[in-house]
C-alpha cells in the first residue's frame, strides 16, 4: 500500500479529492477534449465557475507533463452573449488542424430545446505550450440535427480519423426513444457532411448490452485497437446520467461515402451510475480514457463544501481477444506512490492503528474469499470491497455507510478470473 508522494492539499475538506483533476472550487462535469500538444497533456472539462451547480458552462482547463501533476490554466471557451453557445460551452473534443488546437464542442443557445449546435474555436497563440487562450469561430459549423430523423437530442462531437479522412461522432436520441451516434463526414472541419445513423439501440448487440433504458446516447467516443477492432464507448441517457457502455467490432467503408460499425459484442463500460461521459485520447501505442464521477452528497452539504465532481484517474483502455474491455490505471499514477511501501501480510499486521493518508494505492491479492475495509466512521460504519474469484465477483458493499442510508447498495460486478490468485488495485482519493 503507498500514500501519494504530493504534498497535502490545503483544503481542509476531508472528503476533498487530493489527486484526482477537478477545479479548485465549484462544478465540474465530462472531461473534454484530452489532447497532447508538444510534450504535455491537455485536459479540459465542463466547469460552472461561480457555483458548485450544473450551469453556465464553460470549459475548464488543465495540462500536465506526467498525468498526475496538473496545472490549471485560465478558462478556455465561455459563453458568447448573442452567440451560438450564449447559453453554454456543452461537451466535444479536441483535434489537430494544420498545426492549430482546435475545440470542435456543443453549442447551446437561448432557445436549446435538447438540440445543440456545433461550433469550432481555435488556439490563438499554437507556440504557447499552455494554449492559454483560445478563439471560437462566429457562427456553427452544423446548425442542428438532420432532417427526416425525428432527432430530439443532438449533442457531443468526437472528430476521429479512418482511412485517412476525418469523420465526426454525435450523439443523439429520438422522438420514439431510440439512441443512436450519428456519423459526420468532417475532413475539412469547417464543411460537414451528414453521412448516417453509425449505429443505434435497435442492434441486436447494442440491445442486448445496453438494454431498452436509454432514451439518448451522450459523448460518443471511439478509438481503434492493435487487432483491428474498433471501441465504440457511449455515455447512457434515460433523463437523467444513467450508465456507460461500449460496442467492440469492426469498422468499414459502406460503399456510398459513409461507414458501417458491425458491432460483435459489448457490455458496461463501468459498473454503477457515477462513471460517467468519458472522453478517449488515442496515443500511438495506448488510449487513455477519463471519466466523470460526482458524490453521494445532499444539496446543502456541496453548497457548504464549495465544490461539487471530480475527474477519474486515468485509465489504459485496449480488448481481450474474445472483444471483452480491459482496464488498468495508467501507469503514471505509480509516480505519486511514496518511497516506501506499507506491506502488510496475514498474520503479520502491525499491532495497533496504522494511520492511513487521506490518499493511497491499495494492492490486494486474493486467492479466496477477501473482505477489505476501505473506511470506517466514527458510528463504526465500514465502507467495503469483497473480492470473490469463486464466484468471479467484486462486490463494493456501502449499505452501511451514511452518505447511502438504507439504500442497500452493494454494487456487485463480475470480474473474469484469468488466473488462480486475483490481484486487485484500489485507489482511494479523499
Amino acid at each position: 500500500m503507498s500514500p501519494t508522494a504530493q504534498s497535502p492539499d490545503p483544503d481542509p475538506d476531508p472528503d476533498a479529492p487530493r489527486f484526482r483533476v477537478r477545479p479548485p472550487a465549484n462544478w465540474i462535469n465530462d472531461p473534454n477534449g484530452p489532447f497532447r500538444w508538444r510534450g504535455r497533456h491537455h485536459l479540459f472539462y465542463q466547469h460552472n465557475p461561480d457555483a458548485p451547480s450544473h450551469a453556465n458552462v464553460h470549459w475548464g482547463h488543465v495540462s500536465s507533463p506526467d498525468l498526475v501533476r496538473w496545472e490549471h490554466h485560465p478558462i478556455a471557451l465561455a459563453p458568447t452573449p448573442g452567440g451560438p453557445d450564449e447559453a453554454g460551452c456543452w461537451s466535444g473534443c479536441v483535434v489537430d488542424d494544420d498545426g492549430v488546437p482546435t475545440a470542435v464542442y456543443t453549442g447551446v443557445d437561448r432557445h436549446h430545446t435538447g438540440l445543440g449546435t456545433i461550433c469550432l474555436a481555435r488556439a490563438a497563440d499554437p507556440d504557447d505550450d499552455a494554449l492559454a487562450e483560445w478563439k471560437p469561430s462566429p457562427t456553427p459549423v452544423v446548425t442542428g440535427p438532420p432532417a427526416g430523423l425525428d432527432v430530439v437530442m443532438f449533442r457531443d462531437p468526437f472528430v476521429f480519423r479512418y482511412g485517412g479522412r476525418r469523420w465526426a461522432l454525435v450523439g443523439a436520441g429520438h422522438a420514439d426513444g431510440t439512441p443512436s451516434v450519428l456519423l459526420y463526414d468532417c475532413d475539412d472541419l469547417a464543411d460537414w457532411r451528414f453521412a448516417g445513423v453509425l449505429v443505434d439501440g435497435t442492434g441486436p448487440v447494442a440491445a442486448e448490452a445496453f438494454g431498452d433504458q436509454a432514451v439518448g446516447w451522450e459523448c460518443p467516443q471511439m478509438y481503434a485497437t492493435a487487432g483491428g477492432d474498433w471501441v465504440l464507448a457511449v455515455s447512457l441517457w434515460d433523463g437523467d446520467p444513467c450508465a456507460t457502455g461500449y460496442l467492440t467490432g469492426r469498422l468499414r467503408p459502406d460503399g456510398q461515402g459513409g461507414l458501417r460499425f458491425e458491432a460483435r459484442t459489448g457490455g458496461r463500460l463501468d459498473h454503477g451510475r457515477d462513471f460517467y461521459a468519458p472522453a478517449v485520447l488515442q496515443e500511438a501505442d495506448r488510449t487513455l480514457m477519463w471519466g466523470w464521477s460526482w458524490e453521494a452528497r445532499g444539496r446543502g452539504e456541496v453548497e457548504r463544501a464549495g465544490w461539487a465532481g471530480v475527474l477519474t484517474a486515468p485509465r489504459v483502455v485496449d480488448v481481450h481477444p474474445d472483444g471483452a474491455l480491459r482496464v488498468v490505471p495508467a501507469p503514471e499514477l505509480e509516480l505519486l506512490r511514496a518511497a516506501e511501501p506499507f506491506v502488510t501480510e496475514p498474520g503479520r499486521a502491525a499491532p495497533g492503528r496504522v494511520p492511513l493518508p487521506e490518499a493511497y494505492d491499495l494492492t490486494v491479492t486474493a486467492r479466496g474469499l477477501t473482505t477489505v475495509g476501505l473506511l470506517r466512521s466514527a458510528s463504526g460504519a465500514r465502507l467495503t470491497v469483497r473480492l470473490d474469484p469463486d464466484e468471479g465477483t467484486v462486490t463494493l458493499d456501502r449499505g452501511d455507510w451514511p452518505r447511502t442510508p438504507g439504500t442497500g447498495d452493494r454494487g456487485a460486478g463480475p470480474i473474469v478470473v484469468r488466473a488462480p490468485g486475483r490481484e486487485v488495485r484500489v485507489l482511494v482519493d479523499g
